[in-house]
């Protein structure tokens, strides 16, 4: 019998074709296998049609890695909704705002920056004071549900706090005219927690212009001052973050100059989407790319839509922007809830995240991607920043002092 013969045997030509037909069905059957366990692996299930469950996919990402938001107001409407008395507030279902415990389980948050602000009419007054109640206001109400929230102040805590089912909580500082132009007093700032500080809010502070310099050319240092610098420089020997949200135009670029740690964006979005001065362009961005730094995209219909109404999916679109311009390594998220008077169409609380991660998936954002936006992007920042801080261990602290004739002296004594 010649081999390969089609009389029969081991070596036949029906033989071959049947091991082949088989081998196929056997290869088949293994793929739609392994993609089933992968799939239940990775907290990702299928539909009917076996194509991904994107709801799934969103909470899997969230599960995996923590969900950072990089400014929320919640302690400023202790003070104007709940009267600073934070033992008279259920937070676990506050029907008079966007953030209450109920939500933010839903929402899958694992990180918050809280942020302490305070109006800029304190400026000169009692801007100190406010701020300080409001860094008081943080603390209590994170301590009164210590089986939610865990008080952070290092990239690692809020991992810590993440494998340990809670929200990890960090304070931000929402304008430099909370430090009253000094620097013992931002270092006490940091010695009670606090891990960012915005260098302006809507004015200026007397060492930085502020955004709206840009809409009314109200520049009194085309950008940062010298004191404006040090200020800088000391935060990053701090190891505290540096916020240039709010800020304008020129004080980006001077602090892009003057720091050595990279910096955020704790809720802004892109110019090129909205030309807004809130907002960053597209050559800061460039900058903020080689700095190593992230904007984290807020969600303010006006900042976002430069309009009163904006969507989810407006939201995507600048984050999606961010990513095409510079990279998924600088993008984060930055609600500002509890700081608007209006938020997007599905997007309305804290309890809506989700939604806009499936958003992503659905515009084919890779699991990778994803986690870096949710807070593998935030936590690098912060890593870098400690190593900054680290880096600088042997430097003395500055001690420059604001001339007493540059600041407005209302309420200060002559020294």
């Amino acid at each position: 019998m010649a081999l390969g013969s089609s009389s029969g045997g081991i070596f036949s030509h029906d033989s071959f074709i049947f091991r082949k037909k088989y081998l196929v069905i056997g290869i088949v059957a293994a793929v739609i296998l392994c993609t089933v366990i992968f799939g239940v692996g990775l907290g990702i299930g299928l539909r009917d049609d076996g194509t991904p469950d994107i709801q799934l996919t969103a909470e899997y990402v969230l599960s995996r890695v923590p969900l950072v938001d990089g400014h929320n107001d919640l302690a400023y409407h202790y003070r104007t909704r709940g009267v600073y008395r934070v033992n008279d507030v259920d937070l676990h279902q506050w029907a008079k705002v966007e953030t209450d415990i109920a939500r933010l389980r839903q929402g899958k948050l694992g990180a918050q920056f809280w942020s302490a602000f305070m109006d800029c009419d304190a400026q000169y007054s009692d801007a100190l004071r406010i701020s300080m109640e409001q860094v008081d206001i943080i603390k209590r109400f994170i301590a009164r549900y210590p089986d939610v929230f865990q008080f952070v102040t290092t990239a690692k805590g809020i991992r810590d706090a993440f494998a340990a089912g809670k929200i990890g909580s960090l304070i931000g500082l929402e304008g430099g005219h909370s430090i009253d132009s000094s620097l013992g007093i931002l270092r006490m700032y940091y010695d009670l927690g606090v891990r960012y500080m915005t260098l302006t809010h809507s004015c200026n502070t007397p060492w930085a212009d502020n955004w709206m310099a840009d809409d009314n050319n109200t520049y009194e240092f085309d950008g940062l001052s010298s004191f404006g610098g040090v200020v800088v420089k000391e935060m990053n020997r701090l190891g505290m973050m540096v916020d240039l949200s709010h800020v304008s135009y020129k004080t980006m670029d001077d602090a892009l100059s003057v720091t050595k740690a990279p910096v955020i964006f704790s809720h802004s979005g892109a110019y090129a989407k909205c030309a807004h001065n809130r907002n960053v362009r597209d050559d800061i961005l460039t900058k903020l790319k080689a700095n190593g730094g992230i904007v984290m995209v807020m969600f303010y219909p006006d900042y976002i839509n430069c309009s009163t109404t904006a969507s989810a999916d407006d939201i995507a679109d600048h984050i999606e922007y961010i990513k095409n311009t510079i990279g998924a390594d600088h993008v984060g998220i930055g609600g500002d809830y509890e700081g608007t008077d209006r938020v997007p169409k599905d997007l309305e609380d804290v309890s809506k995240y989700p939604h806009l991660f499936e958003i992503l998936i659905k515009r084919g954002w890779s699991l990778e991607e994803l986690e870096k936006l949710a807070g593998n992007n935030l936590i690098r920042v912060f890593e870098e920043v400690e190593k900054v801080k680290e880096y600088l261990a042997q430097e003395v602290p500055f001690e420059d002092l604001m001339p007493y004739n540059e600041v407005n002296h209302t309420c200060r004594s002559n020294f």
